[in-house]
């Protein structure tokens, strides 16, 4: 059984821009750029400065430990000096149902919100921030459930215990397309019904201005919206982008020819592998009692494996579905452009950062040969290409961006790209995506990664990156050593910008648990 849905990009994209009154004459009228935001705190203006950065970190306790608890109280104390909180996405686990939130996000996070000392009378689609929390969307935050599964798991207690092996939080709802995200975080224009309250309310927070044009104002502690699902903003001379990578990430077609015809039938035949191996582990699981301590540790294991499973199959399934040209946010895609050109032309800014869920480049077990995984490196290295031919010799020895973040991946990872041959080259990225859901393994394969160049006679395979960091799941047994992070990066003043990150950890290993901070490194 399925038991996961996913809307397809252009449901993804319209829904959204349903929710934003994406270009309504009320809008245009007062020239407001939707895709802008300034962070009115007082201190955005400061070249100094530090942020926290998360992700993946949706979920629930696990057998009396909640990690993601564990990995907040790591930043809360850190929280009084710093200027920004980012989430690289997946916000909630496993389908983005807004039943989640009181228990996945707002009590985890009780101090970043207002009224966080009693966090049960904070709705989701009310919440306040004490400290900007800046988040984009990632895969879990569109899911849905099929009807069939809704029907198991939103009945009796009986039919719920059924699937306790798959441990996964899903209830009568889905994300409706992603919608419990857009009400939780974006400016939910949709829901002013009144044409006289919506010029109200674009007149009351769309007050700030850019070069763009007015746009909305984001201020701590009283209006702390989002103004679309992909959007940037100034602080400290940085600009920041923060992207939709879930309307990109499309694998590109298989192609009509007897090698296409090859990686089709190999993809048909892992996925009845998989399939099998799945069967396997459901079989195991029926035998083992989750109130046994030794059988629920690796219930619990395999549960992480099915997880893995499922994402591999949805992989496979987004390759085996691309008869034809892949749907790229070619909107998106082209915003990202024209606003790095601008930022590259503008005096004031000094650096660069991009924040998305989907990570270009990675080592992670199961992420760092996935067709999504390449589909988002080179769509963004197609979009730094067009950046730096307009550019030119602008540019010199620096590289388009300064930093890339993202999650998806569930560990955290320092990598750095080398000479590509495009203008993706010598490029840090950072993946956080440790913060609370099941930590992850690195590739047995090693640190480097290579790159088969299809487009070059002859295809030639060269290396295009290293990983320079890499905490996650190592270990098996009574010795198996989980880690769930996060990363605080202080901003240095100064053109190019230095970046001083500082990975914090909070580690399980048996029944222990112990706080770390790893030995900070700048770029």
């Amino acid at each position: 059984m399925r038991l996961i849905s996913e809307p397809s990009i252009p449901v993804k994209i319209h829904k959204m821009q349903e929710r934003v009154r994406w270009q309504h004459p009320t809008i245009v009228e007062r020239e407001i750029d939707q895709t802008s935001m300034v962070i009115d705190d007082r201190q955005n203006d400061s070249p100094e400065f530090s942020f926290l950065v998360i992700g993946d970190s949706g979920t629930k306790s696990h057998f009396g430990y909640h990690p993601q608890r564990l990995v907040a109280k790591l930043m809360l104390e850190h929280k009084d000096e710093c200027s920004l909180v980012l989430h690289t996405g997946d916000v909630i686990y496993v389908v983005g149902s807004h039943e989640y939130y009181p228990a996945n996000f707002i009590e985890p996070y009780r101090e970043f919100l207002i009224g966080g000392e009693n966090p049960k009378n904070i709705a989701y689609d009310r919440m306040v921030f004490n400290l900007p929390f800046l988040p984009v969307l990632g895969n879990h935050d569109y899911y849905d459930v099929p009807l069939m599964y809704r029907l198991f798991t939103g009945s009796t207690l009986r039919l719920r215990r059924m699937f306790r092996y798959k441990d996964f939080e899903i209830g009568w709802h889905g994300s409706n397309q992603g919608n419990a995200y857009a009400k939780a975080f974006i400016d939910y224009l949709a829901g002013i019904a009144s044409p006289e309250h919506l010029k109200e309310h674009l007149d009351n927070h769309y007050t700030a201005k850019v070069d763009t044009g007015r746009c909305l104002r984001y201020e701590p502690g009283m209006f702390t919206r989002l103004p679309n699902r992909y959007y940037t903003f100034r602080y400290g001379g940085i600009d920041f982008f923060a992207l939709d990578s879930n309307t990109f990430n499309a694998p590109s077609p298989l192609p009509t020819t007897q090698a296409g015809d090859i990686s089709r039938r190999e993809l048909q035949k892992r996925r009845q592998e998989i399939d099998t191996e799945e069967e396997q582990i459901l079989e195991l699981s029926d035998r083992l009692n989750p109130d046994n301590p030794e059988d629920a540790e690796q219930l619990d294991d395999l549960s992480a494996k099915l997880d893995q499973i499922n994402e591999v199959k949805l992989d496979i399934e987004k390759q085996l579905a691309s008869h034809t040209p892949a749907t790229i946010d070619f909107e998106q895609l082209d915003w990202l452009r024209q606003r790095l050109i601008e930022s590259w032309n503008n005096s004031q800014v000094r650096g660069r950062i991009v924040y998305l869920h989907h990570p270009p480049y990675v080592t992670e077990a199961t992420k760092w040969h996935q067709a999504q995984t390449l589909a988002v490196r080179h769509r963004l290295r197609w979009v730094f290409e067009q950046v730096a031919q307009t550019l030119g010799n602008q540019v010199k020895e620096r590289p388009i961006v300064d930093l890339v973040l993202s999650g998806h991946a569930h560990c955290l990872e320092h990598l750095r790209t080398v000479d590509t041959g495009y203008a993706d080259s010598h490029i840090n990225y950072i993946i956080s995506g440790g913060s609370g859901r099941r930590p992850r393994r690195q590739r047995p394969e090693g640190s480097e990664l290579l790159e088969t160049f299809t487009e070059i006679s002859g295809s030639p395979t060269r290396k295009v990156a290293d990983s320079l960091l890499y905490v996650g799941r190592k270990g098996q047994g009574f010795q198996k050593q989980l880690a769930y992070s996060c990363v605080r990066i202080d901003v240095h003043p100064g053109t190019p910008p230095k970046f001083t990150v500082r990975p914090l950890v909070a580690e399980r290993t048996g029944e222990n648990w112990f706080n770390s901070q790893l030995e900070p490194f700048v770029i």
